[in-house]
């Protein structure tokens, strides 16, 4: 392979982290390429409303990933969306990536693959998905009008969910396995204030019943009593969490036991010159304003990297 055929940074996912990386790889010069699984914008794609991002006091995820988009344009990134990733080899000076269309070599990597839905792990949770169980509010709570629904959970996106399904349903259920909420207290007043919303606590799911065509029965449990009840409902989404998307890196990359990627303050992993950022990596705090920042420093460093080990390679030579 020809040197002007190896990539500077190949960006591995195309949410705000990603797209923030190559907006500062691209103005600094360096030959960048994202590679996304599916569309640009990741979880911007599943969100309905922000606002508190900077500069916006309200905006739509679609419309945010125009923007992004738009100024990815006027730099001339390069994009491969629907992008199916078979293996990496990362711990090489040049690092490869294999997808279904074919072979990339690169001088440097981030890895801004993101997270998915934790599951209940429940019985009847597999069976139902599509027929009353799901994982994305804006995506199907349309489908839920006028109905009753349960969401599982009591961090900022169970809430925030909730308060967006009271737009479509009759009733929204909280179940919640603790006393009281994790949800920042933005998030806990609006719930609390909102007719539409009713907690159920020290609960946890642990059956969903239905029939051939929809749920119907929501089994939970009391976590101090071990009673047990059911909830007639026509709907249930968890959000208990997220799994990052870091399986296709194992045995390469460092992680903790949950499996988000181990960074040090310039979002450097264990490998020289691949990066994390994002959902993805362990932090305190996985929000949109944080994904950024992260792309930004994992740019900025790749940058120096590259000037460090290969322009002064190319000098020696």
């Amino acid at each position: 392979m020809d040197n002007k055929d190896i990539k500077d940074l190949i960006i591995l996912g195309g949410g705000p982290a990603g797209i923030t990386a190559a907006i500062y790889a691209t103005r600094g010069l360096l030959d960048c390429l994202i590679l996304e699984a599916a569309t640009i914008g990741g979880q911007l794609n599943l969100t309905e409303t922000i606002e508190n991002y900077p500069g916006y006091t309200k905006i739509s995820g679609y419309e945010l990933i125009e923007k992004f988009q738009e100024q990815l344009n006027n730099l001339d990134a390069k994009i491969k969306q629907f992008q199916e990733i078979d293996s990496v080899e990362l711990k090489d000076k040049i690092k490869t990536i294999i997808t279904k269309e074919g072979t990339y070599k690169t001088k440097t990597v981030l890895i801004s693959t993101g997270a998915n839905p934790r599951k209940l792990g429940i019985p009847g949770e597999r069976e139902f998905t599509g027929r009353g169980v799901s994982y994305c509010a804006v995506c199907d709570g349309n489908f839920f009008k006028e109905k009753e629904i349960a969401v599982i959970g009591g961090g900022n996106s169970a809430v925030e969910e909730a308060i967006y399904l009271t737009r479509f349903a009759s009733k929204v259920t909280v179940i919640h396995r603790r006393d009281s909420l994790r949800a920042n207290k933005a998030y806990q007043e609006k719930a609390f204030n909102n007719p539409k919303i009713n907690f159920i606590w020290n609960s946890v799911p642990i059956e969903i019943e239905g029939n051939e065509r929809s749920i119907n029965n929501l089994i939970i449990k009391n976590t101090q009593t071990n009673e047990i009840t059911n909830l007639k409902l026509d709907g249930v989404f968890p959000f208990v969490g997220t799994i990052p998307n870091t399986s296709l890196f194992k045995g390469q990359i460092d992680t903790d036991e949950n499996g988000y990627i181990l960074t040090n303050e310039t979002m450097s992993t264990n490998i020289p010159g691949v990066y994390a950022a994002g959902d993805v990596r362990k932090t305190n705090l996985r929000q949109l304003v944080v994904s950024a920042s992260d792309g930004a420093i994992a740019a900025s460093d790749a940058i120096k990297y590259i000037e460090e080990i290969f322009e002064k390679d190319s000098i020696k030579g």
